[in-house]
């Protein structure tokens, strides 16, 4: 049975070596770089078609909102105000998605590590 990419061992395994836990943390790293990096895309075209906002203030509106600071540019239209909000909602959600997938394997190495049976 071929393994997926980014599949665990069982509990009855043993743990992977240390050198394979790192690249499995990188890779889990690089997909989070990747949702980081669509959320702040999406952001960053929202505020400037919604907004009409400057590619760099787009940017900063976008990243403060993805860091749950909050927006930096006041906004005019209805249109622009309800991007911003659901964009913000986005936001802590993928906020969210992003720790689980960072923390995913590091919690189930300790875990897993509970769970084995004494040599």
């Amino acid at each position: 049975m071929k393994k997926l990419p980014l599949q665990y061992e069982h509990h009855t395994q043993p743990l992977i070596p240390f050198p394979a836990f790192l690249g499995r943390v990188s890779k889990h790293g690089g997909i989070a770089i990747l949702v980081i990096s669509i959320s702040l895309g999406i952001g960053m075209l929202g505020y400037r078609s919604f907004a009409n906002l400057s590619w760099v203030d787009s940017f900063l509106n976008a990243s403060m909102i993805l860091t749950g600071m909050g927006p930096v540019n006041h906004l005019d239209t209805n249109v622009a105000k309800l991007f911003a909000g659901f964009y913000a909602l986005y936001s802590g959600i993928a906020f969210l998605t992003v720790a689980g997938i960072l923390f995913a394997p590091i919690l189930h190495r300790i875990i897993h590590k509970f769970h084995m049976k004494p040599s």
